[in-house]
């Protein structure tokens, strides 16, 4: 009698749905994923929305260290060594959904799917070339250039597919974590870009292509000997007070 035959695995499919070791979990913005120290027992694939990975030192000063966007995995330290502890705390930035992979299950469909672990390897590898690319951000460029590519970064601009020039709502303080500068230089040059017509700022950040020109030829108009008004982080649906156009 014949053996039956095998279903080809669907490691988008296998993302997508809920099953043995693995579960569909829902968000709310500033939600924790898990936080730095915890014991790390599972991994997260981001379904939807944005999230954004921080640690915070000895001495209590927090540091964001990316964005998480759909697509992405988090967590993955969970897989390196039984009992060990989380070296990051994971929080949703807008309304997210996530499959919550048991470590067993994440090791199993690894060891016995060559096209799962194949799509992980790439996020891996993916990873660690834009980890290197912010290292090398932050050791040669301005800060007004880390900013002008965290911009273009989260409106996904330069990846596969149209990019979203309207990006989440993220505050300036998170900005200032990611580009190592203060808020008050943020605010600066959010307003320089603003002024210049490289994005537009009523709530939330809309990114123009033309922001591009500051990353790839350096062209950035001089900055007019105007005072810039500081933007102020409020919540949505709010007015600012003291607001110019």
């Amino acid at each position: 009698m014949a053996e039956p035959k095998r279903v080809a695995f669907d490691a988008v499919d296998f993302l997508a749905k809920a099953g043995l070791g693995r579960r569909i979990v829902q968000l709310n913005p500033r939600e924790t994923f898990f936080s730095q120290g915890h014991p790390a027992s599972c991994i997260f694939y981001l379904q939807s929305g944005r999230a954004k990975l921080t640690v915070v030192s000895t001495n209590g000063k927090e540091a964001t260290i990316t964005l998480l966007a759909d697509g992405d995995f988090v967590g993955e330290e969970s897989l390196a060594t039984v009992g060990g502890r989380r070296l990051a705390t994971a929080t949703a930035i807008t309304a997210c959904t996530a499959l919550k992979i048991e470590r067993e299950e994440m090791v199993r469909v690894m060891h016995e799917e060559h096209a799962f672990s194949d799509l992980f390897l790439k996020f891996l590898l993916t990873r660690s070339m834009r980890t290197q690319a912010d290292l090398v951000d932050q050791l040669f460029n301005s800060s007004e250039k880390r900013l002008a590519r965290i911009l273009l970064l989260m409106a996904e601009f330069g990846m596969p597919g149209e990019p979203e020039p309207l990006i989440p709502q993220i505050t300036q303080e998170t900005l200032a974590e990611m580009i190592g500068t203060t808020r008050s230089r943020v605010s600066f040059f959010m307003n320089r870009f603003r002024k210049l017509g490289l994005i537009e700022y009523n709530g939330r950040i809309r990114v123009h292509k033309s922001l591009l020109n500051v990353i790839l030829h350096d062209q950035l108009p001089e900055q007019n000997a105007e005072q810039p008004v500081t933007i102020v982080d409020t919540p949505p649906g709010q007015s600012r007070p003291g607001r110019r156009a």
